[in-house]
């Protein structure tokens, strides 16, 4: 069964769709069958990973969560990409509408789980890239998810609005999903030759401690450059220092998976 994770936060420009672009690829690579699903308007997964403009047979995300009825097969939702056990449900500009008309809609913040759920048994790994505001889009998919990775960047206003984002966590573990976990907080955009940096990813692991990854993504030319040939920077450069940082993201997440899985041992007695 699939490990649904929700790549959040409502801050912009923290490198949510980068690391769920990357994550998702270097997982693929590691043998690991998996799902990324767009859920921003932006549609900048579905173009980093080469599919820029198109459908599945059913349509796009939007079509999946804004359907008056049930959707018969959530599959017909699904494109493959060119990355081998890398799969995609694609987004594009319609999904600015959807936040207007999930309103009205029943079950408006449950949507994309119904869909999530019946697809969990195909893939080992679901990455969810959300938008960056805390409207419907980002809580349907924090509603879909067994817990939510954090990118936050190593820059002087990081934990400003974290409040917001930890708030709506537990609101949402409340009323609507009382197993979301939090999987890691990734710090990305990390310039080890500035005080500044050094500073707030100190910050950071003071205010969330083993919930932070090991793993720092750097600043690096080559992750900003591989969108616009609509590849992962660990295909486009597998040897820049971006792609090797989501190589260990990947093994670190599984490895923290893993741990997690695995039971506690039985206590000694002597």
């Amino acid at each position: 069964m699939a490990r649904i994770l929700a790549v959040a936060n409502q801050k912009g420009g923290v490198g949510k769709t980068t690391t769920a672009i990357n994550l998702a690829t270097a997982l693929a690579l590691a043998e690991q069958r998996v799902l990324a699903v767009d859920m921003d308007p932006q549609g900048n997964l579905t173009s980093g990973v080469g599919l820029k403009g198109q459908a599945a047979p059913a349509g796009t995300v939007y079509q999946a969560l804004t359907a008056p009825d049930a959707v018969d097969d959530p599959a017909a939702f699904v494109l493959d990409t060119k990355i081998k056990n890398l799969w995609v449900i694609p987004a594009d500009r319609n999904l600015t509408g959807a936040e207007v008309e999930l309103v009205s809609l029943s079950n408006r913040e449950r949507r994309l789980r119904a869909l999530l759920e019946r697809l969990r048994d195909r893939f080992d790994f679901i990455l969810v890239d959300s938008p960056p505001s805390l409207g419907l889009l980002t809580l349907n998919a924090l509603v879909a998810a067994d817990a939510v990775l954090i990118p936050l960047n190593c820059e002087y206003f990081a934990l400003e609005g974290l409040a917001d984002l930890v708030a709506t966590l537990r609101r949402v573990r409340g009323a609507l999903n009382p197993s979301l976990d939090i999987s890691g907080v990734l710090m990305t955009m990390y310039d080890e030759r500035t005080n500044l940096g050094q500073q707030v990813a100190r910050d950071i692991r003071e205010f969330f401690q083993d919930r932070v990854f090991s793993t720092v993504i750097p600043r690096n030319i080559r992750l900003g450059e591989a969108p616009s040939h609509g590849v992962p920077a660990i295909l486009y450069d597998v040897k820049s220092r971006g792609a090797e940082a989501y190589l260990a993201l990947a093994r670190e997440l599984l490895a923290r998976e893993a741990a997690a899985a695995s039971p506690a041992p039985e206590p000694q007695h002597g």
